[in-house]
């Protein structure tokens, strides 16, 4: 909370601006001036002013632009329009757009004084009203938006993601693909004072290098071939939001070094660009690989790997929780049956004992394939074993993991037998096996290439 009112004033003239700095300090004021409109909104993106006063008639950015974009950064934020007779018109359009009051040129400072109090009493009722509204949503969520989970490991991580939901702080989801960790990411933002702006994803494997950094920090045109028109980052395009940043372990030493300085400068730089964008988002990164091991390795930087790991949460496997199987077995069968014509359908006992006794190895993803392959397999009531695949019904022939190993296998190791397993489990099929694995296929074909297991 600031002890004083912060003002942005923005205006071509300088006489004008170093005027109303005068007159807004002694009036107890905290005071930011700029020249221009662009000036103008990179100063609001860093300092979140209470109020914005703008002209309207400037050169490049107009005053009725600087209103949409604060409008679109902030729509709580209270603007006034400063217009001449000859802008009028323009003012009485933009007060229909958004804009709090305007004032026309020349004004008394006492009328000037009076609209300005009245425009911060409107942004702090704005900001109350959101505030409760946040509220009425984060119980809604609270309520409905809960992950399902009974299991004392899943209790654990949702009482963590709870208790940070409010803060700005980094946040980085582990666990292996199919666990829920964009499904944890979410339910932090609709915790979260971001709730109400954007929730943005990426999968860091989907995209090649080049891609991967135009998407992330957009471009400018001509930078590279096919850059026919400037493009907005999703940093810059989550800004207020929530950016979730998935299979982190993926990006490419290069990358690695421009997400580091997002997150130790808050600002991008689009590729082929000069000029800075400050961005204002919270990050949440996910991934299945353990990053100190790639460290070691040298494929990931340790300084972006501090930078990420600020909060971190290791989301259990479903085999390590049988008390929640059943309860997620139930909501996706409750879940497929809204809008089936055919009713609602349920578990017989057996089928309930086959999806207990079975590892998931592709954890809550695949138990929630399985359930809707068998809802289209059933046509009558009630599901019995023979809806589910076979690899559920019939023991492996070799345990994946035995009571007493030789020795520890390294994490290669371990990869390349369960990646074997589910193409095996699928007969070969990589589409099935990618949704299976909880990654996608652009990963699992590289993998392949990898272990040299495209026999």
């Amino acid at each position: 909370m600031r002890d004083k009112p912060l003002i942005l004033l923005i205006d071509d003239e300088q006489s004008l601006l170093e005027t109303l700095s005068v007159l807004l300090r002694g009036e107890g004021y905290e005071v930011i001036a700029e020249l221009t409109g662009a000036g103008g909104m990179k100063a609001f993106k860093e300092h979140g002013p209470d109020l914005v006063l703008t002209d309207v008639r400037m050169p490049k950015m107009t005053g009725i632009e600087v209103l949409e974009e604060v409008r679109l950064t902030n729509p709580n934020t209270p603007v006034v329009l400063m217009t001449a007779q000859a802008s009028l018109q323009s003012a009485i359009q933009a007060v229909n757009l958004g804009a709090t009051h305007y004032v026309q040129k020349p004004f008394e400072n006492d009328e000037l004084l009076a609209v300005l109090g009245r425009s911060l009493d409107w942004g702090r009722l704005k900001q109350e009203n959101a505030g409760l509204k946040r509220q009425i949503k984060k119980q809604q969520t609270l309520k409905a938006g809960r992950p399902i989970g009974v299991s004392p490991a899943f209790e654990a991580c949702i009482k963590l993601a709870e208790s940070v939901a409010d803060s700005d702080s980094t946040i980085l989801i582990g666990g292996e693909s199919g666990t829920g960790k964009e499904v944890f990411a979410r339910y932090i933002h609709d915790l979260s004072p971001r709730s109400n702006r954007r929730f943005l994803s990426l999968n860091c494997g989907a995209l090649p290098e080049g891609l991967l950094e135009s998407e992330l920090f957009g471009h400018v045109k001509g930078s590279f071939t096919g850059a026919v028109r400037d493009k907005e980052g999703l940093f810059v395009a989550a800004a207020g939001g929530t950016f979730f940043l998935d299979e982190v372990g993926e990006m490419s030493p290069s990358t690695q070094v421009k997400l580091l300085r997002v997150l130790q400068q808050r600002e991008v730089i689009p590729v082929g660009a000069t000029e800075v964008t400050p961005v204002d988002v919270r990050l949440i990164g996910a991934t299945n690989i353990d990053l100190e091991r790639a460290i070691e390795e040298g494929r990931f930087r340790r300084d972006l790997f501090y930078r990420l790991n600020v909060i971190a949460l290791e989301l259990p496997l479903l085999r390590d929780r049988q008390e929640d199987i059943e309860l997620l077995a139930e909501h996706f069968l409750a879940r497929q049956a809204e809008g089936d014509p055919r009713g609602a359908k349920k578990f017989s006992t057996k089928a309930l004992a086959v999806l207990k006794e079975y590892h998931w190895p592709g954890n809550v993803r695949e138990l929630e394939n399985v359930i809707e392959r068998a809802v289209v397999l059933t046509p009558g009531a009630t599901i019995k074993p023979e809806a589910l695949p076979a690899r559920l019904r019939e023991a492996p022939a070799e345990p994946l993991v035995q009571d007493r190993p030789a020795a520890n296998p390294a994490l290669d190791i371990v990869e390349r037998a369960y990646i074997e397993h589910v193409l095996r489990a699928e007969s070969g099929n990589k589409t099935r096996a990618a949704e299976v694995l909880g990654i996608d296929p652009s990963t699992l074909y590289r993998k392949i290439k990898r272990y040299d297991l495209e026999a």
